[in-house]
């Protein structure tokens, strides 16, 4: 690249060649989201200007950006920003980057939630799950939990920049016990949980750019991957009323291990399909039973 030289469509060309070279699985969205960021203008105003020249300051940094994502390193965590829900969030190297297939999760618990709910959402992480929640719920309370400081204020931030600062509770700590004291027993509708699912054995076999860059804390779940909601879902019967519901997010071949963790005279338990039609989603409600 030339400075003072290159047109967008140029920039665009050569950073979508290399991000091919170096196995990006979208490089043409990798290209345009570097370039929109470097620009200050949106995927539409980049293409409607895809003669306008880069100043020497844009191209240095675009140049600086492709050659971060050519290493590898995921465009949420260059950019700092991620889409999810239609909303937008600040990420950084303390958070997993939201995922699409997690808006499932989002979408069938706001077709749960009563108008005014109270909801807990564990292993918050981002806070896409709380804010999302809050936001498209203005009746819902929600109680976020994380044990990562680092991630509780990247959340914090989140839930101010979106508005629902005023209904998003944080604290930090393991599953649910940060609750003792601040709920009571039965007082929850709702319980969310997208917390880590990846058996310790399959960390290594992870794309470089998720086992290099993401936090292993929001990733390793245990031996088979389903350590975490072994332990959580004891405290969920705690918090939950009686017809409450508990979701979390599974990997795409622990649908009938998950379900074994939810014994049926205290839950009505299915797995949800994502739209590549894999498990995806734990959707139980909670009968209110002692144990069986």
């Amino acid at each position: 690249m030339n400075a003072l030289a290159i047109t967008f469509r140029s920039a665009l060309r050569q950073a979508v060649l290399q991000f091919k070279e170096a196995g990006s699985d979208s490089p043409d969205l990798d290209a345009a989201v570097l370039l929109c960021h470097v620009t200050g203008l949106d995927r539409a105003g980049v293409y409607a200007n895809s003669n306008r020249r880069l100043s020497e300051e844009e191209e240095v940094l675009f140049r600086e950006l492709t050659r971060r994502r050519r290493g590898g390193e995921p465009v949420a965590y260059i950019t700092g920003r991620k889409e999810f829900m239609g909303l937008d969030f600040m990420v950084n190297r303390a958070v997993l980057i939201p995922r699409p297939e997690t808006e499932l999760l989002v979408e069938t618990a706001l077709k749960l939630m009563p108008a005014a709910s109270t909801v807990v959402d564990v292993g918050t992480g981002s806070g896409a799950i709380a804010v999302s929640l809050a936001f498209y719920n203005p009746g819902a309370l929600v109680y976020a939990i994380d044990c990562s400081p680092e991630a509780l204020a990247a959340a914090r931030r989140n839930a101010a920049e979106n508005g629902v600062a005023g209904r998003v509770f944080f604290y930090e700590g393991s599953l649910l016990d940060p609750l003792s004291g601040v709920l009571q027993p039965g007082q929850a509708d709702l319980v969310a949980a997208n917390l880590p699912y990846i058996a310790t054995g399959d960390l290594s076999a992870l794309p470089g750019e998720v086992r290099l860059f993401e936090p292993l804390l929001a990733l390793d779940g245990g031996g088979d991957g389903l350590e975490h909601y072994r332990r959580l879902i004891p405290q969920a019967e705690i918090y939950l009323k009686k017809g409450g519901a508990l979701l979390f997010e599974i990997g795409f071949n622990q649908g009938r291990q998950a379900l074994d963790l939810l014994h049926p005279s205290q839950w009505k338990a299915s797995v949800v399909k994502d739209l590549a039609g894999l498990d995806r989603l734990v959707v139980a409600e909670y009968l209110g039973c002692g144990p069986g």
